[in-house]
Order: structure tokens, then C-alpha cells, then sequence
């Protein structure tokens, strides 16, 4: 599913290595060798509009965000058992800077066992492309049968319901096409789409609506002592810094360091670590020498905001930490107009 008849003619050639081979160059059609044809065929037929995630990860190694994890996982449980008039049409991941939003839908790929495509840019310059190009991703993704689609930095992506005179009414026009692909009944189940971004409160209502993208899910950097260490050493892992719990200093102070901030006190760590001479000084100390030095971002109102829009649009509580489900609806809100000038 999703090839063309010619493109599908292409890879058959393929295999059997061209008119003028021998038999020696002929390879076995295998579902491992198809599917890695078969993607790059696509890629090539859209014209790099769509990506597929070659996810190594999993879901274990994200650290934290267990009711996350755990909603994606049944999801995943009833995509797998075929229980598609049970499963959202579409998921909306929100959050701050750093929190991780772009590395948990690739994690979440590696376990799914159907397609994940990336959304890539779509708009051209030409009049009628960008539309064009729309259709295309929309008869390809409906080709494939059953597929995951990630949309990043979707707040820039999604288009507008009221279009600027600069643009022609080609954002309005976006927004249309959008809308109604997500809105699409008989995609439940088969086209899940994933839109990430760290400004929802600039999608509009209507794409972010239940029915369209009915889960709303929030993600905040590590709030407890606990969550902060499990997040040091999964980025650790992934930077191959040989480090343990034992390894790590006093957090107390650095709780609510997003993961961005987090990979660069670890890198700072690494560098230092790298340079010093043999024998090399204990792990413990180099990090908490970086720490001592390191400034946490500066822009801390408009991260405030990107949590608290997180949290207004969140559609489930058991997404946000304690202290988050205590705010009233009426405090978000009148916290997020206080800061709405720093943004």
C-alpha cells in the first residue's frame, strides 16, 4: 500500500536487478527489503513533502511522564487488536520548550508497528502548488492504509481561518484543507495525526477541537528530585556518558531544567570530563561543578506561559503534575493574561 502501479513496477525491477542481469544480481522480494524500497519510493513520489521515522527508540527510554506513556501504550494496544472505533482521530502534544515533545512521538513509533510520517514543509511560492501539494500527501497517506502523522511546530504548519492580505488567502485556504482531512470520520483509527507545538493558544479552536485532535496532552520538565534524576541519566544514555545515580550531585536547587537545558549541562560535563588528563576526575564532582556555574534560561515568564497554555488545553488530569491540578480554570486563566505581555 501506497506505491503507484509504476512505482511498484520500479521496485519489482529492482529486485530482479535490471533487463541485462544476471541471475547473481537478483535479490529475494523480502517484507525487510520491500518496506526499506517502499519508503524510499514514497519519499521520492511526494517529493520530500513526507518522512518516514526510523525510530531506534522506544518508549522506555523516555524518563517520566508515566501517565503518558501509559495512555500512548493502550493506544497502541488498540491499533495493534484492530479497535480503531476506539482510538482518537488525532493528538495534540504541547508544552514548553525542552520538554520533549518531537523525541516521545518517535519513541512512540518504534512501538506501534504501522507507519510514522513526518509532515514536511508544503508550502511553495508558486500559486496553486502549496494546495497541490496538500492533495498529494493526502492521497499518499490514505494509500498507505494505516499511518501516524507528525506534524511539528504545528502552530506555523496549520494556516489560519482568517488569511493576511500578504498571502493571498493561502493560509485560509491551509486551514480549510486541514480541517477537513482531520475532521474525516472514516480516517478514525487509520490516519492518527500528532500536532506538537509550544504555542497551542495559536491553533485555532477549531482544528484543536474534539473530533479532530480529541487528546490534548501536556508535558512539563521534571518536577520532583526523582523525576530529575531518572531525566539525567536517560540523556546520559543517549550522550554515552558512563554515569549512575551515584553519580549525580544535589539537585535540589535545579529542579524544573527542561531536557534541552538538561543535555547541555551534560555535555559541559562531558567536554570537561574528556579534556581532564588520567585518572579522571569522579563524574560527581565535574557535574556538580557544572551546575554550580550554569545559568538556567533567562526567559523563565514566557516558559511559565508555554506552561500554563499546556495545561489550559490538556483534556485529561491525569497528565498534570499535582500542583497543576489544584488551579482552578479561572487562575490559568488570569495567570496566562498577566504573562501574555512578556510573550
Amino acid at each position: 500500500t501506497g506505491l503507484s502501479r509504476v512505482g511498484a513496477r520500479t521496485d519489482v525491477s529492482l529486485a530482479l536487478g535490471g533487463p541485462a542481469s544476471s541471475g547473481s544480481d537478483q535479490k529475494r522480494i523480502t517484507n525487510a527489503w520491500l518496506t526499506e524500497i517502499k519508503k524510499k519510493t514514497i519519499e521520492r513520489e511526494c517529493q520530500g513533502l513526507l518522512e518516514f521515522i526510523e525510530s531506534p527508540f522506544t518508549l522506555d527510554h523516555v524518563a517520566g511522564h508515566e501517565p503518558v506513556k501509559a495512555w500512548l501504550r493502550e493506544d497502541a494496544s488498540l491499533m495493534r487488536r484492530g479497535a480503531l472505533r476506539a482510538m482518537p482521530m488525532g493528538y495534540l502534544i504541547a508544552g514548553r520548550i525542552g520538554t520533549g515533545k518531537t523525541f516521545i512521538v518517535q519513541c512512540w513509533a518504534g512501538e506501534l508497528g504501522v507507519p510514522c510520517v513526518v509532515f514536511k514543509n508544503f508550502r511553495d511560492r508558486w500559486v496553486g502548488a502549496t494546495e497541490s501539494n496538500l492533495e498529494k500527501i493526502f492521497a499518499v497517506l490514505h494509500a498507505i492504509g494505516q499511518v501516524v502523522v507528525f506534524v511539528d511546530e504545528a502552530d506555523q504548519m496549520a494556516g489560519k481561518r482568517e488569511s493576511s492580505d500578504g498571502d493571498g488567502g493561502l493560509s485560509g485556504r491551509v486551514y480549510g484543507m486541514l480541517a477537513k482531512e482531520l475532521s474525516e470520520t472514516r480516517n478514525r483509527g487509520r490516519i492518527i495525526w500528532v500536532f506538537a507545538t509550544s504555542r497551542p493558544d495559536l491553533l485555532e479552536v477549531d482544528l484543536k477541537r474534539q473530533g479532530r485532535l480529541d487528546v490534548h496532552i501536556p508535558l512539563f520538565p521534571p518536577q520532583t528530585r526523582e523525576e530529575l534524576q531518572a531525566l539525567l541519566v536517560a540523556v546520559a544514555k543517549k550522550l554515552k556518558l558512563p554515569m549512575t545515580p551515584d553519580d549525580l550531585p544535589d539537585l535540589g536547587e535545579h529542579i524544573g531544567l527542561g531536557g534541552n537545558e538538561i543535555e547541555g549541562v551534560l555535555v559541559r560535563a562531558l567536554r570537561t570530563w574528556e579534556l581532564c588528563g588520567e585518572p579522571k576526575r569522579p563524574l560527581r564532582e565535574l557535574l556538580g561543578e557544572v551546575l554550580r556555574e550554569v545559568r538556567p534560561s533567562a526567559h523563565t515568564r514566557k516558559l511559565e506561559y508555554m506552561d500554563l497554555v499546556a495545561v489550559k488545553e490538556c483534556t485529561d488530569t491525569r497528565f498534570l503534575p499535582e500542583h497543576f491540578q489544584k488551579m482552578a480554570p479561572e487562575e490559568v486563566e488570569a495567570r496566562i493574561d498577566e504573562l501574555r505581555r512578556f510573550v
